[in-house]
């Protein structure tokens, strides 16, 4: 199983590993928010994750990790 970590700190909860991810189990938190004033992206369902990096491949700041 996969195992993907977000650098919720900086996220600016753009949105772009929320579209990119195949199995739509990315989305912004919307019950937290980060020191920038962001919802910080998170896995819904960490067991359905398949590990493809779609969503860090999308992240413009290198905000997510993805160990398989």
């Amino acid at each position: 199983m996969a195992k993907v970590t977000f650098r919720e700190e900086r996220c600016k909860g753009c949105g772009l590993c929320v579209s990119a991810c195949p199995r739509k189990i990315v989305s912004l938190d919307e019950s937290k928010l980060n020191s920038q004033g962001h919802h910080p992206a998170h896995v819904v369902e960490m067991d359905k994750c398949i590990g493809c990096a779609c969503c860090a491949t999308m992240c413009p700041d290198c905000v997510i990790k993805v160990e398989r």
